[in-house]
């Protein structure tokens, strides 16, 4: 498999030229290639080692699902052939193997004989349904909206709060509610799906719940919490600083990567209404400035995974993929928006193509050690096309979203 040209060095021009473009074209086509080899005929989609092959027994979470349909669908959008395949198989994934025609809602994860591994049904699960559904109505998939209207009756009945705007968080499979847990990870993807709904369907009511989700967290947690976005509460949506749970999906202290995140999200919503809202560029704009002064590692590169909220100070200095992945994201939408961050956006590359792009297999390799090399410590395989895929396509659309 060819390799791209590398990131140019610092003060050459890269932005908008016609080597970026080309850049950004085959790393995209590279990542769709490899996860093309995950389709799994008897349902889902493979986890995948980092040469590409299946990994035996591993369940398939709906996150994953999910992304891959968007992703795919993504690739259409941008005119890269053979994607309808893995759309159409995820789609029949998330309706026959992840819906519960019983309960009601999606379960977390089935397994490869399709019998379902993780009976819970939480919102950040029900937020990338969301966000695949719209993303295949985009490309003009037959069963976009009947996946739309059917998992927005479960978010309307069971997890969006519509007196407060915000979602609340995790059920069994009969609709037990088995923590007081509040999250903010749930809640962005929640806001990101109603862009991409907004977007798809042409209901702005979609936004507008999207803005009641910012405003609490960014204008109001993070106006009051110098831009650092504290990442669990409690029930009564108390920010919980002591709270340590799943060390990737809900790992203690405040996540850089998702405030780069939020970042391109606010912008993405002020474009959708004409780029005159000069509050979300103004929150934009601090996230943007904290996350890159507390989260990047000027030794190493990349971004670290978690700081303490109250200090800034490292408190897991793991390299993970995705954050550098959203920095690039934040980056291309505040260059779009006016604001000038070439300069920080040919350095997050520089620090993605030396540490996580695999340019030889296609896709990226998930997180490295202190000395910069691969490492398997919080994820098995390559685990998704996600974060990576949107780095490289966002960037190449005329808008933010696309």
């Amino acid at each position: 498999m060819s390799s791209s040209p590398t990131v140019p060095r610092e003060g050459d021009a890269w932005w908008g030229t016609e080597a970026h473009r080309t850049y950004l074209h085959d790393d995209a086509a590279r990542q769709l290639s490899f996860f093309r080899r995950s389709l799994d005929a008897k349902g889902g989609f493979h986890v995948q080692d980092f040469d590409g092959n299946a990994i035996a027994n591993q369940p398939r979470e709906i996150h994953a699902t999910t992304r891959m349909v968007h992703s795919f669908a993504l690739g259409n959008l941008a005119g890269f052939p053979d994607t309808e395949d893995m759309i159409d198989h995820g789609m029949a994934a998330l309706w026959k193997r992840h819906r519960d025609a019983q309960h009601g809602g999606y379960v977390a994860a089935f397994g490869p004989d399709g019998s379902i591994a993780d009976s819970n049904k939480l919102a950040y699960g029900h937020a990338f349904v969301l966000l695949a559904a719209a993303s295949a109505k985009n490309v003009g998939h037959p069963d976009a909206d009947r996946l739309i209207a059917d998992v927005m009756e479960v978010i309307d009945r069971r997890f969006w709060d519509n007196h407060l705007g915000r979602m609340r968080e995790e059920y069994t499979d009969d609709w037990e509610s088995f923590s007081a847990y509040r999250g903010m990870n749930a809640n962005m993807h929640t806001s990101e799906a109603f862009l991409a709904t907004a977007e798809a369907t042409g209901d702005m009511d979609f936004a507008k719940r999207a803005r009641r989700i910012f405003d609490f967290f960014v204008g109001e947690i993070g106006a009051t919490h110098g831009w650092r976005l504290p990442e669990h509460f409690t029930q009564g949506w108390q920010v919980d600083p002591g709270y340590e749970g799943n060390p990737m999906f809900r790992p203690k202290g405040a996540t850089p990567g998702h405030s780069f995140e939020l970042a391109r999200l606010l912008l993405q919503l002020r474009e959708m209404q004409g780029g005159g809202d000069a509050q979300l560029l103004d929150w934009a704009r601090h996230l943007y400035a904290r996350a890159r002064a507390d989260g990047w590692d000027w030794k190493r590169g990349g971004i670290v995974y978690t700081i303490d909220p109250a200090t800034g100070k490292p408190l897991r200095r793991n390299l993970y993929w995705w954050p550098v992945t959203e920095a690039i994201g934040a980056a291309a939408a505040m260059i779009k928006a006016g604001d000038d961050h070439a300069d920080d956006y040919r350095m997050f590359w520089a620090a993605a193509e030396r540490l996580f792009i695999d340019t030889q297999r296609g896709g990226w390799r998930p997180e490295v050690d202190d000395a910069g090399r691969p490492a398997s410590t919080q994820f098995t395989g390559k685990p998704d096309i996600y974060h990576s895929l949107q780095a490289a396509l966002l960037p190449l659309t005329k808008g933010i979203s696309g």
